[in-house]
């Protein structure tokens, strides 16, 4: 049995064929098919019954969790040995929340690359919860969200909890602090519309509603928080926004914070139990570096954990 044959039988199981399989792996679909029938010759079972689409057998099922414990174990003992040699070259993985651009895409991706010129980055991201769920599953090493997510199987590490404030064209809407009652009434467009049901803002919010009977529903929904405050800008409706998005993206609004202050709380998530990469451990440093700066000088935000581990090494991320 070789790592090989477990990453083809994987990819296999994921892909639900050999062809998309040996597309992913940029393969020929002889060669993956090929030691996946030695993988079973090597178990005295067949793993996959053969179809229009693989299905795993009750051997299959059996295996694809070791297989994937294996294969993550190799990637943790090639990370190991890479650290060894320093930052000079390799990948830092990290997944990011939507609104991150905000906070510290750009200064940070900068400082990284100045610093570590050989390291490639990747960063993707829609939402907290596709963030969580991605380092859940091993496809990321870590990743930046606003809770609350699923933490099942996660270490969350708090950084930085920035106020979500109420937002208007009319400077009269947003001269006091804003009942939550009145959100139920209002014309609000909200933003990050294929996630609605898991974003986090949105929960605190609805589930604050439901607890005096009363339902968030928008008037206008779309993908971007840039759309809304567009919108808002043309006095279509009001909406909420965290306030280090609203000091750089729409300065000329109006702003007031709920008379029950509600915030985004930024965190940090990594598979709990894994060993970071020296390149990701050090993206993660530099990132709660820039978030505490950007909290200190921000009235609305605050840093929460000044003391935080930055994931370097295998020490373990304090858990909030």
């Amino acid at each position: 049995m070789t790592l090989i044959q477990l990453l083809y039988f994987v990819c296999a199981a994921e892909c639900g064929s050999f062809s998309a399989a040996a597309e992913r792996l940029r393969l020929a679909t002889p060669s993956v098919s090929e030691q996946i029938r030695r993988l079973e010759r090597h178990l005295g079972a067949p793993l996959f019954e053969r179809g229009r689409t693989l299905q795993l057998t009750d051997a299959g099922r059996a295996l694809l969790p070791q297989a994937r414990a294996t294969l993550r174990a190799a990637e943790d003992a090639e990370r190991a040995v890479a650290d060894v040699r320093g930052l000079n070259g390799g990948l830092a993985s990290f997944g990011l929340f939507r609104n991150a651009d905000y906070y510290l895409v750009g200064p940070l991706v900068e400082a990284f690359v100045r610093e570590h010129p050989r390291v490639r980055l990747r960063l993707p991201g829609q939402n907290s919860a596709e963030v969580a769920d991605a380092v859940r599953a091993g496809r990321l090493e870590a990743g930046l969200v606003v809770l609350p997510i699923d933490d099942e199987g996660l270490t969350v590490t708090s950084l930085m909890r920035d106020e979500v404030l109420y937002v208007s064209a009319d400077p009269g809407r947003a001269a006091e602090p804003v009942p939550l009652g009145l959100l139920a009434e209002r014309r609000l467009i909200l933003y990050d519309a294929a996630w609605a049901d898991v974003d986090p803002t949105r929960r605190q919010l609805a589930t604050r509603l439901q607890s005096r009977g009363l339902t968030l529903t928008p008037f206008i929904e779309v993908e971007r928080v840039e759309g809304a405050l567009e919108l808002v800008a043309r006095g279509l409706g009001d909406t909420i926004a965290a306030s280090t998005v609203l000091r750089t993206r729409a300065p000329d609004l109006h702003a007031a914070p709920l008379a029950e202050p509600l915030h985004d709380e930024i965190a940090v998530v990594r598979r709990r139990g894994s060993t970071l990469s020296a390149a990701t451990a050090e993206f993660i440093r530099l990132a709660r570096a820039r978030l505490h700066r950007l909290a200190r000088g921000n009235p609305h935000a605050q840093v929460t954990n000044p003391r935080a581990a930055d994931g370097g090494r295998g020490k373990p991320c304090g858990s909030e």
